[in-house]
């Protein structure tokens, strides 16, 4: 009910035409990210424009051995929140960027920047930079087929 609430509460703050602007921005944003990323990574469903949200695959990592998890891990140590990985189930190694409404011109910009830079760094073959991240996280990454086989299903303090 939460989830309504909120939505309802940010539809009614923005008002019809606010509203509006704000669908448009998230589409203008999102767009932006897929042409300043288009020359590097692979689009599934071809070079059209998209709606709210860019969709990659990791078809353009093939000759590198890496995957989207790689990528998305290494965007941790960046800086970044990593997009959404492996869905929708359609694309093969999906990697979903969703920029906000709300995203500045500078912040998308940089965001394309750091992507860049990592996309060339796998294409130039420094798998290296991409082992074992993210590295300068609280967490470092997760051995998901141990997690998968033995789920922690109740919360236990760290250890110091």
């Amino acid at each position: 009910m939460g989830m309504f609430v909120r939505a309802f509460a940010y539809m009614l703050s923005h008002g019809a035409d606010g509203l509006r602007q704000a669908a448009e921005d998230a589409v203008l944003n999102a767009n932006y990210v897929r042409a300043g990323l288009k020359d590097l990574m692979s689009e599934p469903f071809g070079d059209r424009p998209c709606m709210h949200e860019v969709l990659f695959d990791e078809s353009w990592l093939k000759a590198t051995g890496l995957t989207a998890l790689d990528f998305a891990k290494a965007m941790i140590d960046e800086g970044f929140h990593p997009m959404t990985v492996y869905f929708p189930l359609v694309a093969h190694g999906a990697m979903l960027i969703e920029p906000t409404e709300s995203e500045s011109k500078a912040s998308l910009d940089l965001f394309i920047a750091t992507l860049r830079d990592l996309a060339l760094a796998a294409l130039r073959g420094e798998t290296e930079r991409f082992d074992g991240v993210p590295r300068h996280a609280p967490r470092r990454r997760l051995d998901e087929t141990r997690a998968a086989r033995n789920p922690a299903l109740k919360w236990t303090k760290p250890s110091a």
